[in-house]
């Protein structure tokens, strides 16, 4: 008899210690998640209509012989907490390429659709994810952002400053970047690819101006 409650009594001691150590797992794992979620930021919907990138080429020996036009984002959105740039993403659409000189007769926009260029039969979209936000300033609108671009199926990490602001439900957001197109592969008459080239040169940079608007 002695033997038997001894049992019942250690079977219901170790019951005991099994839940108790459970519980506060499961409590601790609500936590991360609920800090996880947090952490996302609240998502603001890229308003298309309103957004553009500006971008700007030129030749290399002629800074002002250059060309300048737009490209749309098709969509997107930015995470926001407490009133700061946590994350986000932009979709763009390369068949909306355009010169800044609609009217310009000459203009080749099917060549900077052609694969010398960003190739946009094959590659229609490009895409911009962020990966990481750091103020400069506490009182001030500027951060420096950190994301992946990929262009033509290539990405690579681009860091640049940018202007935000967070009032009344709108995101508005302005950067600058200047990129080396060859790194996404776009060769077409880059000095460090080909000789003899001459005034015919056309510089690595592009530079990339960008305006975007979201809302909840």
């Amino acid at each position: 008899m002695n033997n038997k409650i001894s049992i019942t009594y250690l079977i219901l001691i170790i019951a005991a210690l099994f839940f108790g150590c459970r519980g506060p797992v499961k409590e601790e794992n609500k936590n991360n998640a609920s800090a996880s979620s947090v952490s996302q930021g609240q998502k603001y919907t890229i308003d298309t209509k309103e957004s553009v990138l500006t971008w700007k080429g030129s030749m290399v020996f002629d800074f002002d012989k250059g060309d300048v036009g737009y490209v749309y984002i098709s969509k997107g959105e930015l995470m926001i907490e407490k009133d700061s740039l946590v994350g986000g993403t932009v979709v763009i659409d390369m068949n909306t390429i355009e010169y800044e000189d609609k009217e310009k007769k000459n203009t080749p926009v099917k060549h900077l659709k052609s694969p010398d260029y960003f190739d946009v039969e094959k590659f229609p979209i490009s895409t911009f994810a962020i990966t990481k936000v750091e103020s400069v300033n506490v009182r001030s609108k500027t951060v420096k952002v950190t994301g992946n671009l990929t262009i033509k199926g290539i990405t690579n990490s681009v860091t640049f400053p940018a202007e935000i602001e967070v009032k009344h439900g709108i995101v508005k957001a302005n950067g600058k970047v200047v990129i080396d197109r060859t790194q996404w592969g776009i060769r077409y008459r880059s000095g460090k690819f080909y000789d003899n080239l001459a005034d015919n040169a056309v510089s690595d940079d592009i530079e990339i101006r960008m305006k975007i608007v979201a809302k909840k």
